[in-house]
């Protein structure tokens, strides 16, 4: 018999505990909904902005290599890297000295060793051509750039022999 008792006991005990969990509507509980919600609308336009900026990631990330066909295309590619590199990212005026140094000499090289005029400049290809398609977004692009610019000297280092082609 003591047991029909406990059942309702315990009803009425979990019906209590389910309204003390209720907000009252209170001017304090109106202005918080109020504030989420302002904060909330205002980080979802923040981060669809910051989601247009990661476009230019997502669709550079894996574009074809750049192309290496001889010391002409080297060079013009080190100088898209070079320009694509942003000059507002901290810690990479080193890297665009170096970049800018490499270039000068591959073009150096390339003047005293090849024979006639040098070809005319292509527009860029592959990841660099995206890459200057988005300078839009400086520090994205800087930074994709950076990675760009990686792969394309591991590429070159698995190359070398391309230095030899005018």
């Amino acid at each position: 018999m003591a047991r029909p008792h406990l059942a309702l006991l315990l009803l009425c005990l979990l019906g209590g505990f389910s309204s003390a969990r209720a907000y009252p509507a209170s001017r304090e509980s109106v202005t918080l909904r109020a504030n989420v919600k302002m904060n909330a609308e205002q980080l979802v336009v923040r981060l669809d902005q910051y989601l247009k900026v990661r476009e230019a990631i997502r669709l550079s990330a894996s574009p074809p290599l750049d192309p290496m066909d001889g010391l002409a295309s080297l060079v013009l590619v080190l100088d898209g890297y070079e320009s694509v590199i942003s000059e507002r990212l901290e810690g990479l005026a080193q890297v665009r000295q170096e970049v800018s140094s490499l270039r000068g000499y591959l073009e150096d090289w390339r003047s005293g060793h090849c024979a006639g005029p040098p070809r005319t400049k292509q527009a860029p290809q592959g990841r660099l051509a995206r890459l200057q398609g988005y300078k839009e977004y400086p520090q994205t692009v800087g930074l994709e750039g950076v990675v760009g610019l990686k792969d394309y000297l591991v590429q070159l280092l698995k190359h070398l022999d391309l230095l030899g082609a005018c």
